[in-house]
């Protein structure tokens, strides 16, 4: 009862610094705008330049960021319970990478492809890149270990990435496919945040609903078996969670990778190591950790862009390092 009320606390917290970091979001970029400004684009008719550029480009632009980060973060949580492998990461477990690939190939063979189109090829592709990192993990005797399967990923990754840049390179569509892989929230509009919006919804649902199951499987599945959980039909589940949100993710962002490895270490370092307080913590801090990158990106060099990408790459890899020399105690 007490922790449920820490957690609380800790989770509205949370979510008003949620909304402090989208309100810096839309005050700040290349236009000058003011807090009133941001005020009457949401709440009001009024309309004016600064106005059609917040409710127009600003405003789905950080709804995608939200959502994205929280998506991302999520589906790393995930994947670290199942795996009990602290560097799981859909990025660094060829999710990111295989939906990158379906993504060239779709551009080279269908040409005239729509966004609903290029969602479903991501969904493919990442499931396609996690079949073949877990494939080659489990190859050998003793199943699953951290280090195989970081291994996997990256080869497969690698392979992957290639095959995107060679498909690029031959049907001369590279800048098309570097556009979708650089990372970036540029150009999100309405009509894709509709699609990809309840597919998140969903996945961010189900995860919520089985996050009593993931606690148990990320600390022993032995235990979880005696406890009468079907555990395969649960991993199966989370799985499918995980593709739906990494999908997506992708299809809306393109390569976004070290999101899903932070924002689990951190939060556990908040909540502890219940996945019922992680998964909806996870939620906010990788919805915040993307609305910063995408500040940073906006405001570091205007008026030109910095990839939103290089931003989390720049914060994430000296946290994948300490992470990597505390073998995944560094934040628990």
């Amino acid at each position: 009862m007490t922790s449920s009320i820490h957690f609380t606390i800790k989770f509205f917290i949370g979510l008003a610094l949620l909304f402090g970091m989208f309100i810096l979001a839309m005050v700040f970029g290349a236009a000058e705008t003011s807090v009133q400004d941001v005020w009457q684009a949401l709440f009001s008719n009024a309309k004016n330049d600064q106005i059609n550029i917040l409710r127009e480009i600003r405003f789905p632009r950080e709804v995608g960021a939200i959502v994205v980060g929280a998506a991302l973060a999520v589906s790393g949580a995930i994947m670290q319970g199942i795996t009990r492998n602290p560097l799981a990461d859909p990025g660094l477990l060829g999710l990111t990478s295989g939906a990158n690939a379906a993504l060239a190939i779709s551009f080279a063979l269908l040409p005239s492809i729509n966004y609903f189109g290029i969602t479903i090829a991501c969904f493919i592709g990442a499931t396609v890149g996690a079949i073949m990192v877990f494939s080659i993990g489990a190859m050998k005797k003793g199943g699953f270990s951290p280090l195989r399967l970081i291994l996997a990923g990256a080869a497969v990754s690698a392979f992957l990435y290639a095959i995107a840049d060679g498909i690029g390179i031959y049907f001369k569509i590279s800048k098309d496919v570097s556009m979708w892989t650089a990372g970036g929230l540029i150009g999100t509009n309405w009509n894709q945040l509709s699609i990809i919006i309840p597919v998140i919804s969903l996945g961010m649902l189900v995860a919520l609903l089985l996050s009593r199951q993931l606690t148990i499987l990320s600390l022993n599945e032995e235990v979880a078996v005696g406890l009468g959980q079907k555990t395969t039909q649960i991993k199966l589940a989370l799985f499918i969670i995980v593709i739906l949100l990494a999908g997506a993710s992708v299809a809306l962002v393109g390569n976004m990778v070290f999101v899903g490895l932070m924002v689990p270490h951190i939060v556990r370092a908040i909540v502890g190591t219940d996945y019922r307080f992680i998964i909806p913590m996870s939620m906010i801090v990788g919805a915040i950790l993307m609305l910063l990158a995408d500040l940073l990106g906006r405001t570091v060099n205007i008026p030109y862009e910095t990839p939103v990408a290089a931003i989390i790459a720049i914060i994430g890899l000296p946290f994948f390092l300490l992470i990597v020399r505390k073998g995944g105690g560094a934040f628990q």
